[in-house]
């Protein structure tokens, strides 16, 4: 568990420093996410970014399991 909370720290570090160029990627602006704007209302889900996701951390789970 320990070496666990070590990975994931590290792994939420590297995130964070990286951020100036990761939020330049399209994620949650892809076609298939929803976004509803109404007066005094806006409504935003990223259907499509949470498949992506998705696939790409089921796809690192599988490969680190090997």
């Amino acid at each position: 568990m320990r070496q666990l909370l070590i990975i994931l720290g590290a792994i939420l570090l590297l995130a964070g420093l990286a951020w100036p160029w990761l939020s330049k990627l399209p994620l949650g602006r892809l076609p298939g996410d929803v976004h509803v704007v109404r007066e005094g209302f806006s409504f935003h889900f990223p259907v499509m970014t949470c498949i992506v996701v998705s696939i790409v951390v089921s796809l690192l789970i599988w490969w680190f399991r090997r």
